[in-house]
């Protein structure tokens, strides 16, 4: 039976160039899809392991992770709050711990806004993609890259949003298995893109998620950190992920032709 590898994928940031910084006009700002990638005959290991942790804390009451609330102490993890210094650092320590155990790999396309409107605003102006597109097929390229490398094939899964959402990336899918990735020919030619015909063979299904989804909620707490590691590569979190061999960045040679996290059109 051939390989089968499952990426689950979340988003970070705003798909609109234009969205509004007002409020905080001088921090980072991306748009990111990505998250787990993880062999299907490792996924049922993983699930046992996020398990487990869950029945060290019941103070989670069989709420979902979500990176937000826990990084902010708010929500669902308002609890967190209220603990004594100790246990919350043990909570926060034993989350890394298991994060890095877990049999993963992370992988993601982050775009940087402000750069990708420099790099495109004056030739496409407003008819330049929704950065969703472009995170969508770099993203899912790299990792149908890993299962094609490895003889296997390749099962999407992202997180339920909106109908009009969940169409676009079903149609990005789509497009992909029929017609290859949307990059333009010549500028893609360095990365060597996987043609169309394999694309197609090695593509499997494009799957929703609801966050009841043990494996869809780490890919929520893997790609944030992911996010920041573009802006600071000694961000804590983005270190713990990079010291453990977590990022899809270690299995790329330049002989196997594998791609690791893509950070576009930062300076």
């Amino acid at each position: 039976m051939r390989n089968e590898y499952h990426f689950y994928m979340d988003d970070s940031g705003s798909r609109d160039p234009d969205r509004n910084r007002s409020t905080d006009p001088q921090g980072p700002d991306w748009f990111a899809l990505g998250g787990l990638l993880v062999r299907a005959d490792a996924a049922e290991a993983a699930k046992a392991s996020i398990a487990a942790f869950r029945e060290r804390w019941p103070q989670m009451a069989g709420e979902p992770f979500r990176s937000y609330d826990i990084r902010n102490k708010t929500g669902r993890f308002r609890w967190l709050e209220a603990l004594p210094r100790d246990q919350y650092q043990a909570f926060m320590g034993e989350l890394t711990a298991l994060i890095v155990a877990l049999p993963i790999h992370v992988l993601a396309c982050v775009i940087d806004r402000p750069g990708y409107n420099q790099r495109y605003m004056a030739q496409y102006g407003p008819r330049r993609w929704k950065l969703c597109r472009t995170a969508f097929s770099i993203a899912v390229e790299r990792a149908a890259k890993v299962a094609h490398h490895h003889g296997g094939r390749l099962r999407i899964f992202v997180e339920r949003s909106d109908q009009k959402t969940e169409a676009q990336f079903k149609g990005y899918f789509d497009d992909m298995r029929r017609v290859g990735a949307p990059f333009n020919t010549t500028t893609s030619q360095k990365y060597a893109p996987l043609a169309a015909e394999t694309l197609h063979a090695t593509l499997l299904e494009f799957r929703t998620k609801t966050k009841s989804s043990a494996l869809m909620q780490f890919a929520d707490l893997v790609l944030w950190p992911v996010c920041q590691g573009g802006y600071d590569a000694n961000h804590r979190a983005y270190t713990a992920l990079v010291q453990a061999g977590k990022l899809i960045d270690v299995l790329c040679t330049e002989d196997n032709g594998l791609q690791g996290i893509k950070y576009s059109c930062f300076g």
